[in-house]
């Protein structure tokens, strides 16, 4: 009877530590994307080659996260704020040429994204299956999208830019769901800033992906 007490009690304590995590996690998104909205709206008239600069910063800044996150979770969280500022600096030449050239189609593709990864997010979520395997999968495909898009520098195929962002949607939609599991499955309150980072390069694929389709794929 003790032993079922006590079980019961860690299962009560792991549900809470998951939901925690979750709520943590969640809300280091949001900041991200609020900072990504800033930079965005900032750096609205900067030049593609000062959005290089902040590219290449934001990256280096994500791969200090990680060393950062065996060290101390507040130095985490400020450079995953600074990671946020500096990939919505990045991408905001891009942001800025689509919203001149069709406004509407920024919306739907943010609305669009909402619902993508709401749907996926979840299914990813409930799954008991392990995902991993689909990770794996994922990544090389990832590659191969990304050998792709660099032949379409050199090749014009007619409707290549709209077949590029459905192949990357359905890629992102792999990984949208492993990062969701992984999300489930992590008890380490500490890999909250990592699992965030995660979870917000995935939606911001996803926007842009279905930026390019909501304004006409090739152009």
């Amino acid at each position: 009877m003790a032993d079922a007490v006590s079980y019961q009690q860690m299962g009560t304590a792991a549900r809470g530590q998951a939901h925690t995590l979750f709520a943590q996690t969640m809300g280091y998104v949001a900041l991200t994307a609020a900072l990504f909205a800033a930079g965005a709206w900032l750096g609205r008239d900067l030049t593609g080659a000062v959005g290089l600069v902040a590219w290449i910063a934001a990256f280096a800044v994500l791969i200090s996260m990680r060393f950062a996150a065996r060290r101390s979770v507040p130095l985490t969280v400020a450079l995953l704020a600074a990671f946020g500022l500096l990939i919505g600096l990045a991408v905001a030449p891009t942001i800025a040429y689509y919203g001149d050239m069709d406004p509407t189609a920024v919306y739907q593709a943010g609305a669009a994204t909402a619902l993508f990864i709401a749907g996926f997010g979840a299914a990813g979520y409930a799954t008991r299956r392990d995902l991993a395997p689909l990770a794996r999968i994922c990544f090389w495909a990832l590659v191969a999208l990304i050998i792709f898009g660099i032949v379409l520098i050199f090749v014009n195929i007619p409707g290549a830019g709209l077949i590029y962002s459905i192949l990357g949607l359905v890629i992102f939609a792999g990984f949208v769901m492993f990062d969701f599991q992984r999300l489930r499955r992590s008890t380490d309150i500490a890999e909250a800033p990592l699992l965030a980072a995660s979870i917000f390069l995935d939606v911001l694929n996803v926007f842009l992906f279905f930026l390019q389709i909501f304004s006409g794929g090739d152009r």
